[in-house]
């Protein structure tokens, strides 16, 4: 009877949904029992469908460096909802510090996008390799409050770096914003709740 309620618990923990995508699907295990302030906030757009529709618009990448204002360099891609349906939010979450949650940013890290602490709302972006830096203390956000990391990619990293290697930057005048844009963005299909 034990073994059987843990195996329950331990079920619950781990909620996996599939980001769709136009180049592939990402499989994601979200990980409830470190972070569940974030991911319940992450599933409140998923199961508004607020994906559908939505897209990868940001990428981060160190060759070629396209983040040239930045000291601490970094590598990830940024996602979020369709954009028609962004005044249609839930507002911003407190902000899970990986020093409570535990997580780190590490290869296939899913975590929120923030400019000040308790402002992520729905973008959210996936690490391509370690990004230590990212986490609370780390140097990336001059505010060394580090960003939510709530889950991990377990298939599907080749469509990632696939993001990150697409076109971007058309039109740059220099700023890292810019240069980082995805042109065209890489559309998301969906992002489901994994049966």
């Amino acid at each position: 009877m034990i073994p059987l309620i843990l195996v329950v618990s331990s079920a619950l923990a781990q909620v996996p949904v599939v980001i769709e995508t136009e180049l592939g699907a990402i499989h994601v295990e979200l990980d409830n029992q470190h972070a569940p302030l974030t991911v319940a906030n992450f599933l409140k757009y998923v199961d508004a469908g607020h994906f559908q529709g939505g897209r990868f618009h940001r990428t981060v990448k160190t060759n070629p460096d396209n983040q040239p204002q930045s000291a601490i360099k970094i590598e990830v891609i940024q996602g979020g909802v369709n954009p028609d349906r962004k005044d249609q939010g839930f507002g911003a979450i407190k902000l899970e510090r990986t020093t409570l949650s535990g997580l780190k940013h590490q290869n296939g890290t899913i975590s929120m996008a923030r400019f000040q602490p308790d402002s992520a709302v729905s973008d959210f972006f996936i690490c391509i390799g370690d990004q230590p830096s990212l986490d609370f203390g780390g140097q990336r956000n001059p505010d060394g409050q580090g960003f939510a990391a709530f889950g991990k990619v377990t298939q599907g990293m080749e469509i990632v770096r696939k993001i990150q290697a697409a076109p971007s930057g058309a039109g740059h005048d220099g700023t890292n914003q810019t240069i980082q844009r995805l042109t065209p963005p890489v559309r998301i299909i969906n992002i489901i709740r994994k049966k």
